[in-house]
């Protein structure tokens, strides 16, 4: 994030600085709790030996290769995105954010050993680090100057690359998670229209997945590297707003989508975060506009190869708003609330309605959201209102047991003065170091309130999985097994469910449907059968008049194919032992037809459209439609039978 430039943005500077909201729910401002103290300093044997990794999730939380709860303590180690804010030399501290010259590294490795840096951070408490970089890192060959490492000579005549390669290796074998962010795609920093605005900004969607993919071998036999948070801040260029699930070359949710699984296929270790949208829009009176987050996830949520491996994340800060810029006057201002506007409730509601609602159990979009960017101005600041903000927001943080990583973790400081407050830790030329613990920095007590919060830790048992097959505009393939066959439905759009799940719902007319695993059956030995026609239907004509698609007996849908949203072709899958074979239609040509409770029965997995889902306790074994009465050969009904 680019807090520095906080109160007199350009509008452009203004575009990027939508840092998207995290949700929870605000409690009362603790300002006047007790400060619990600053919290306890591991050493770096300590907290390795306190985790193992990889990653992954159950529900809400992120695990570790245990089942334990890992909650996610983090902060952002700038610098290797780029300082360099647009114009004159490079290495002009007037000419970087803050004055700060990152020479396209992790900052401060002018300044102090990497060991000096690593023991402020085990003082800060965390145990993790979100660790920005710029594609141009993966293919600058240049070495860094003398300069750059003059603190840390080992790395003397490195590439950026090796170097950011070697404060890797001295973050995890320190015991630190450490999680990649693609944070811009040139070194220039930031915001709003400086060409890093997407994904795609600057560079092909092919060349972004295949930078994400040489980062991924790269690391792959490092499982202290847990994650790879795919894109910072996605926002508005000059022309175009990012969208989610609209199918063309600025979607978000489908380029998430399909990286993700290209990572996973890649290294099935890796947990892939997904930020959601930053900002849309023109910020003027008279145009729409705003920072969606992760809203959009309530009702198109997005489904991995591996269902343990999702996890959200939104920005939040105090002078930002769900529909402004941050822009303190002139061009990009609005005057649309800010969020350290809104009282401790209001925050709450604001929090949960744009991020913290996916951590709602037993959804579609169930998830664990991580707050990887919050933060405000430290030392010598006197901003009021931010301060009020920031005690609010952690409060909400620490009362929903979030995720978090603050911004930044390392600044420059000389004589006592940090060039940027908002960094918790901060090194003078000499490699002295002024942190957060220090006298004189006011968010201490609220740091180590959230740091002292109480928190669910040890084995967090293991969850059913909800996940929507969208297949509005393409083939929505989530199995590994079917991602590595020929076609299976030639023509015609496809859905598969992850490896170990099976279709439960399917929607009228939109081509949507929802997968589960919960009292899910082995799969058994034996091809999968592409079922076309009727020849499978047994027991009898179980919807009169109608065109059916039907599993062979003892097998379960796994996967279906539509044209022009008609149905085309069930996939079915055989079990591993026997199955019921008496069961129940379920119409829904006339309305919703679902659970009143279990599987996703809270969330709207195909809105418009009326749906068909079968209870938790039964599989799809067959789905009747008809191209009478202008049904034109949408689902009408579908046929659950039970489990056992």
């Amino acid at each position: 994030m680019k807090l520095f430039v906080r109160r007199a943005l350009s509008a452009a500077a203004a575009l990027a600085l939508c840092l998207p909201l995290s949700v929870s729910a605000a409690r009362a401002a603790p300002s006047a709790a007790a400060d619990p103290g600053p919290p306890p300093v591991l050493t770096g044997a300590q907290l390795a030996a306190s985790w193992t990794g990889p990653l992954s999730t159950r529900g809400r939380y992120v695990v570790d290769a245990n089942g334990n709860r890992f909650k996610l303590k983090a902060g952002n180690w700038a610098g290797a995105q780029g300082t360099w804010q647009g114009s004159g030399s490079t290495t002009d501290p007037a000419n970087n954010q803050a004055g700060q010259v990152s020479y396209n590294l992790p900052l401060g490795l002018d300044r102090a050993p990497v060991a000096d840096i690593l023991a402020g951070f085990h003082r800060l408490g965390i145990n993790s680090v979100r660790l920005p970089f710029a594609d141009a890192m993966l293919h600058d060959s240049a070495p860094v100057p003398d300069a750059a490492v003059a603190a840390n000579p080992q790395w003397r005549g490195r590439t950026p690359l090796q170097v950011y390669d070697g404060v890797v290796a001295a973050l995890t074998a320190d015991g630190f998670a450490v999680i990649l962010n693609n944070h811009t795609t040139s070194y220039r920093f930031c915001c709003g229209l400086d060409g890093n605005e997407r994904w795609n900004s600057g560079q092909s969607t092919q060349a972004w997945e295949d930078d994400w993919l040489a980062l991924a071998a790269r690391y792959r036999d490092n499982k202290r590297v847990v994650g790879a948070d795919l894109r910072n801040e996605v926002r508005r260029d000059t022309w175009d707003d990012p969208n989610w699930g609209l199918g063309d070359a600025h979607d978000t949710y489908a380029a998430y989508e399909e990286a993700g699984n290209r990572l996973l296929r890649a290294d099935p270790d890796l947990l892939v975060i997904m930020e959601g949208i930053n900002w849309y829009g023109i910020p003027a009176a008279g145009f729409s506009h705003g920072r969606p987050q992760l809203t959009p996830v309530r009702t198109l949520s997005n489904t991995l190869v591996d269902s343990g491996k999702l996890v959200y994340s939104a920005h939040f800060y105090g002078y930002t708003g769900p529909a402004n810029t941050g822009a303190g006057s002139g061009p990009g201002s609005t005057s649309d609330p800010r969020y350290q506007d809104f009282s401790p409730q209001q925050l709450e509601q604001v929090v949960n309605d744009e991020a913290l609602f996916v951590t709602q159990a037993g959804q579609h979009f169930t998830a664990p959201v991580w707050i990887s960017e919050f933060g405000a101005g430290g030392r010598g600041d006197t901003d009021a209102a931010g301060q009020a903000w920031f005690a609010n927001f952690t409060a909400i943080l620490a009362a929903h047991d979030t995720d978090f990583a603050i911004w930044p973790l390392v600044g420059w400081q000389n004589g006592g003065f940090p060039q940027d407050s908002w960094a918790l830790l901060s090194f003078d030329p000499a490699g002295r170091a002024l942190g957060l613990e220090d006298p004189g920095d006011w968010r201490a007590a609220a740091w180590n309130r959230l740091l002292a919060a109480p928190s669910a830790t040890g084995p967090v048992a293991p969850v059913a999985h909800w996940n929507l097959l969208d297949l509005d505009h393409a083939d929505a393939i989530a199995s590994r097994r079917m991602l590595a066959l020929p076609d299976w439905s030639g023509g015609n759009r496809k859905g598969n469910c992850p490896d170990g799940q099976r279709v439960v719902g399917l929607g009228r007319g939109s081509g949507r449907g929802l997968c589960t695993d919960a009292g899910q059956p082995a799969t058994g030995p034996g091809g999968w059968t592409t079922v076309t026609d009727e020849r499978y239907v047994t027991g009898g004509d179980w919807a009169s008049g109608y065109n059916k698609l039907q599993c062979p007996d003892g097998s379960f849908a796994v996967g279906y194919g539509v044209r022009n949203n008609a149905m085309a072709a069930l996939l079915c899958a055989p079990a591993a032992g026997p199955l019921p074979s008496t069961g129940r239609v379920l119409w829904f040509d006339h309305g919703d037809n679902r659970p009143a409770a279990g599987g996703s029965a809270g969330s709207d997995w195909a809105p418009g459209s009326y749906k068909g889902q079968c209870a938790d306790g039964e599989y799809l074994a067959g789905v009747a439609y008809t191209w009478k009465w202008l049904h034109y050969g949408v689902p009408d009904a579908v046929l659950c039978r039970p489990l056992a």
